[in-house]
C-alpha cells in the first residue's frame, strides 16, 4: 500500500453554536491521505484534522511533511501487514527534522497523523481505540467508554451570563454531568458572576474553569485567592505556558487542581513543566493535545515518561474535544476526554446518536475514527475527494 495523494482545505471554525457570533478568525485544517488501495470501489482515505486552538497548517502540510509522505517507498511505510503503519509514516514525516522548534510545525505533524491512524484502522477493519490499544500494548487499560466533560463557555459579546446559563442548560439536557467555561480576563468580578450563575446548576466539584493562559503573575495569583473558596474541579491554563515560577506560585496559593499542558508540544516541553511547574500527580491534570504534540508518537513517549515519573493515567485528559481525542483516551485508558459539543463546528462532538450514560460515552464502534458517522464532520471531508 502506497500514499499517492495527501489533501489540504484551511476552513473556519467558530468558539459559537452561532458563528455570526465570531470566534477569533480562528480555522483548521483538513487533511486526507489517498492511497492506492481500495475499498467499496474508492481509494482507501484517511481523513484528520489539526485540531482546535492553533489556526491551519497548509503551508508545511503541503510543502513540507506530505511530499515525504508520497515521496516514501512503500518499504517505509508498511507494517508486517503490508498496510501503512502510522508510527513508520511518523518516522517518514520528521526524518531529517532537528530538535527543537516546535513551533507550529507540531500542529502540521500531528494533523496528517491524525488521518494516518484513521487510515490504518480503517484497513484494519477496527475503531481507531481498538487499533492503537494495540498497536500501544494497552489492551488491558483500554476503556470501551469514556468520562467526558462538556467544554465551551465562552463569554459571549452581549447577554454574557444568560447565554452562559443557557448554554449550561443544554449541555446537561445532552446528558454531560460536567461542565468547563472561560473566564482569563482581568475582570474577576464578572469571572466570579460566570462562575457562580453555574452554580446556581452545578455542583462545584464538577466545574472547571479555563483561563487560556491569559494571566500575567499579579492576575494568576489574584485569581487564585478569588477562585480557592469555590472548590472547583481545576483551575486550568492559568499563565503563559512556559511561565513556570508563576504556575508554581498559583499552585501553592490556590490549594486545589490545576490543569495544564493544552499549550505545550513536545515531550520536553511536558518534562519542564513536570520539573518546574510545582504540579501534583495525585490531584492535578495533564492537558496535552495529542493532534498538538506531533500526534500519536510522541504523545505516547509524554504518557510513558509521565508514568514512569509518577502520573497515573487518570491524570492525562486529551485537549480537542472531538472524536479523535475520544479515542485516544479510550484506547489508552486514560482518566477521560474532553467534548465541545456546540464549540469549532463542524468538527467538534460527537458522533451522530451518540448517548452519554453516567458521564461516560463510548467511541463509535466503525472502522477508523468514526467522522463518516458525524455528519457535519462528513460533509466537510466530503470536499477533499
Amino acid at each position: 500500500m502506497r500514499i499517492v495523494d495527501v489533501r489540504e482545505r484551511t476552513i473556519s471554525i467558530s468558539r459559537y453554536r452561532d458563528p455570526a457570533l465570531g470566534g477569533g478568525a480562528l480555522t483548521t485544517s483538513l487533511v486526507a491521505v489517498v492511497t492506492d488501495a481500495r475499498r467499496d470501489g474508492a481509494p482507501l482515505t484517511g481523513f484528520g484534522f489539526a485540531s482546535f486552538g492553533r489556526f491551519a497548517q497548509g503551508g508545511l502540510i503541503r510543502e513540507r511533511f506530505a511530499p515525504r509522505l508520497i515521496a516514501a517507498a512503500e518499504r517505509d511505510l508498511a507494517g508486517a501487514d503490508g498496510a501503512i503503519d502510522p508510527l513508520r509514516a511518523w518516522s517518514v514525516m520528521m526524518r531529517g527534522e532537528k530538535p527543537g522548534g516546535h513551533g507550529e510545525r507540531c500542529v502540521a505533524v500531528g494533523a496528517l497523523d491524525m488521518a494516518l491512524w484513521d487510515l490504518a484502522a480503517k484497513a484494519a477493519e477496527m475503531p481507531v481505540y481498538r487499533f492503537l490499544s494495540h498497536a500501544a500494548g494497552t489492551q488491558s487499560l483500554r476503556n470501551e467508554a469514556v468520562e467526558v466533560y462538556a467544554g465551551g463557555g465562552y463569554v459571549y459579546p452581549e447577554r454574557d451570563v444568560q447565554r452562559l446559563v443557557e448554554e449550561i442548560q443544554m449541555f446537561s439536557d445532552l446528558g454531560y454531568a460536567r461542565v468547563k467555561i472561560k473566564i482569563g480576563d482581568s475582570d474577576l468580578a464578572r469571572a466570579r458572576a460566570r462562575i457562580e450563575a453555574v452554580l446556581e446548576g452545578v455542583p462545584a466539584s464538577s466545574l472547571a474553569v479555563d483561563a487560556m493562559n491569559a494571566y500575567d503573575a499579579s492576575h494568576a495569583l489574584a485569581a487564585a485567592s478569588a477562585l480557592r473558596p469555590y472548590g472547583l474541579w481545576w483551575f486550568e491554563d492559568v499563565c503563559d505556558p512556559l511561565d513556570f515560577d508563576t504556575l508554581r506560585a498559583v499552585k501553592a496559593a490556590y490549594g486545589g487542581a490545576i490543569a495544564a499542558g493544552e499549550a505545550l508540544f513536545s515531550l520536553a516541553e511536558a518534562r519542564l513543566v513536570h520539573r518546574y511547574g510545582g504540579l501534583d500527580p495525585h490531584c492535578d491534570i495533564l492537558l496535552f493535545d495529542p493532534v498538538h504534540c506531533y500526534g500519536i508518537p510522541e504523545y505516547l513517549r509524554i504518557v510513558a515518561e509521565l508514568e514512569r515519573a509518577g502520573w497515573p493515567r487518570r491524570a492525562f485528559w486529551p485537549h480537542g474535544g472531538h472524536l479523535f481525542g475520544l479515542h485516544v483516551a479510550a484506547g489508552l485508558g486514560l482518566g477521560g476526554a474532553e467534548v465541545n459539543p456546540f464549540a469549532f463546528a463542524p468538527l467538534g462532538g460527537l458522533h451522530d446518536g451518540a448517548r452519554i450514560v453516567d458521564g461516560r460515552v463510548a467511541p463509535p464502534d466503525a472502522p477508523g475514527i468514526g467522522f463518516e458517522l458525524q455528519a457535519a464532520a462528513r460533509a466537510a471531508f466530503a470536499t477533499l475527494r
